[in-house]
């Protein structure tokens, strides 16, 4: 199996991997193909796809924030069954992302993901791909080290039509593994750098930055 990164919506690897996000993501959860355009030309985001035989078999992308010392797992997508696509995409982008981080002299604390609520999803089909069930991948973020941060989560929606996305958590791996908690500061500074190019947001989401401003800390919890 191979690691390809995607720079441009002109690969074919592209197409292929956005009709494999059409059919296990929900229609809000799936940015247009042309919108594609500049993020995949930012170095800082990182667009990889598992190539078995020819064929876009999973998917992965993920971002560092220097200044937060943080990363982002934007989404994980694996397209078949039996082939060990996951930990396939889980160890390279490890080692990537830790690639990138010593190169540029900085540090890495923990990575956020967002994740369904598999109580509240479970009428999404996701491509019926078994491994992409929700309660499936909340127990491999689980077994992975992500917990969930406590305060009820909203993200805007990727069509960009001002709704909000209020089925999923927000998780965070913490490479400490004796921290209990994150700072509600760096969260929310983490939130407006990564939805800064989603317009309109929904007011339920400047609601929840609110509420998050106005406290200190927020526990992790298990998934």
């Amino acid at each position: 199996m191979e690691y390809v990164q995607i720079t441009r919506i002109d690969d074919p690897n592209f197409a292929a991997m956005h009709k494999l996000m059409g059919q296990v993501f929900p229609a809000e959860e799936v940015l247009e193909a042309s919108a594609w355009a500049e993020p995949l030309q930012d170095p800082s985001i990182r667009v990889f796809v598992a190539v078995h035989e020819g064929e876009v078999v999973g998917a992965t992308e993920y971002r560092y924030y220097p200044d937060l010392q943080v990363a982002m797992t934007d989404f994980t997508i694996i397209g078949r069954e039996g082939l060990g696509i996951g930990a396939f995409l889980a160890k390279r982008r490890q080692q990537d992302l830790f690639r990138i981080v010593e190169s540029s002299g900085g540090v890495l604390t923990g990575m956020f993901a967002e994740i369904y609520n598999p109580y509240l999803v479970e009428d999404h089909g996701f491509g019926g791909v078994k491994p992409m069930n929700p309660f499936v991948r909340r127990e491999v973020l689980s077994h992975l080290g992500y917990r969930r941060l406590d305060f009820p989560y909203v993200h805007p929606s990727w069509q960009q039509d001002g709704e909000g996305v209020h089925e999923l958590d927000l998780c965070f791996l913490a490479y400490d593994e004796n921290r209990q908690e994150l700072s509600a500061e760096l969260v929310v500074r983490f939130l407006r750098k990564y939805y800064a190019v989603l317009e309109p947001k929904p007011e339920a989401w400047y609601a929840m930055v609110r509420e998050l401003d106005s406290r200190a800390t927020l526990a992790l919890k298990p998934l």
